[in-house]
């Protein structure tokens, strides 16, 4: 452990020495050589792949410079760290300052593109135009730079606006489209520690990976010289990015080593067989229907037969398996025989049959209430006693037959 931690003091102090004059320099720690064309497509905050890492490691970038009254202060203060980065230029503001262009290439940092006029709907323009803008740019840097020699195959869409179209055409070009791990948001409206707070905070949670910063704000110019004193306090190293070429081949590396947080070994997924890369023999496409076979509504008999006989040359034919169904054994004669002496007789008995007549000892009680009522009366005397002394009889109820309408 003991040893480790004196790596890791010696790899960080080994920049800072060769920084003369300033003590506190966070240096970088490595240059990183990479193919565009064996990775076109970087940057986790689009893409699965990034730059191959090693944990606490950082890139620094900047866009749309040069403007010399920002650029340059960051220039300066990238010098005083002797950190190198890679700045990805706007031709026009190229043209208007080659100076810039040339002064940052000759502080040893990397020169890329970032299109002419930084176009905030690059997604959206037409594959002429986005291949315009491309191809100007590295037009305006080159010319900027004056000695002959193009920059860096190294490219970065405005607004990181891709597209499919942008992004084939670039590959096709052999540029490597830089995303980024995480920004800073120094191109919105907030204040420098704002900015700082977002690139520490970010950091922290990813480990590594590539910083989207902006050399053309004052919020930036602000920020920064903390955010290079606090990477170096928190163990962070810088690693500068360059192209290879054919004098300068390409830094050794594993396809892990490009995700952002490779599986580790000791996952049991990562030691599964992968699926091989073969081609099948004997695989020859099956023709497909045209979409007019479909087409329901046109009920010609001449067609119906045409595109039947079509469906039946292009698909195999439906095959109906017909099966024998099971033979169920045939009842014996004797299983619905009832013995003789259960047998159930069912006797019958007409409706008019069935009416209930009241029993005897009921009328004989209705009989003597009736005779009671009187007598209860008749002890109050009067008139009213003999008028209800009478028994008046029952009236008989008359049922309403249905009538034949």
């Amino acid at each position: 452990m003991f040893l480790g931690m004196l790596t890791g003091v010696t790899a960080q102090a080994a920049p800072a020495a060769n920084c003369p004059g300033h003590p506190d320099a966070i240096g970088t720690s490595r240059t990183l050589v990479v193919d565009p064309r064996q990775y076109p497509l970087i940057g986790t905050m689009q893409y699965a792949k990034t730059l191959p890492l090693e944990d606490h490691e950082v890139v620094l970038t900047f866009d749309d410079g040069p403007l010399p009254k920002y650029s340059n202060q960051i220039l300066d203060i990238l010098a005083a760290h002797c950190a190198k980065a890679t700045f990805f230029l706007v031709g026009r503001q190229a043209n208007a300052n080659p100076e810039g262009v040339r002064k940052m290439r000759d502080a040893g940092h990397t020169i890329a593109t970032h299109t002419q006029n930084h176009p905030g709907n690059m997604n959206r323009l037409s594959i002429d135009g986005a291949k315009k803008e491309i191809e100007d740019g590295i037009a305006s840097i080159t010319s900027a730079l004056a000695d002959g020699t193009a920059p860096s195959p190294f490219f970065r869409i405005p607004g990181l606006g891709r597209s499919d179209v942008i992004e084939a055409y670039a590959e096709a070009k052999g540029l490597q489209i830089w995303s980024a791990d995480f920004p800073a948001d120094d191109w919105r409206p907030v204040s420098s520690q704002r900015v700082y707070d977002l690139a520490m905070q970010r950091l922290e949670a990813k480990g590594k990976g590539i910083l989207l910063l902006h050399d053309i704000q004052a919020r930036t110019v602000a920020a920064l010289p903390r955010i290079l004193s606090d990477l170096k306090a928190r163990g962070y190293r810088l690693v500068h990015v360059v192209p290879a070429t054919a004098d300068r081949p390409a830094t050794p590396t594993e396809p892990s080593q490009w995700q952002l947080h490779p599986i580790s070994e000791q996952v049991a997924t990562s030691r599964w067989p992968k699926i091989p890369n073969f081609a099948y023999t004997a695989t020859a496409a099956l023709p497909a229907p045209a979409l007019s076979d479909s087409d329901w509504r046109n009920t010609a008999p001449a067609d119906r037969v045409q595109r039947r006989a079509l469906r039946d040359a292009l698909w195999s034919r439906q095959v109906t398996l017909v099966l024998d169904p099971p033979a169920l054994p045939v009842p014996a004669p004797g299983v619905f025989k009832l013995p003789e002496s259960i047998r159930v007789t069912m006797l019958y008995s007409p409706p008019s049959a069935r009416k209930v007549e009241p029993t005897a000892p009921a009328a004989h009680e209705v009989s003597a209430k009736q005779a009671a009522r009187p007598a209860k009366h008749a002890k109050h005397g009067g008139k009213g006693a003999a008028k209800h002394a009478q028994v008046k009889p029952a009236k008989k109820v008359r049922m309403a037959g249905l009538k034949k309408r």
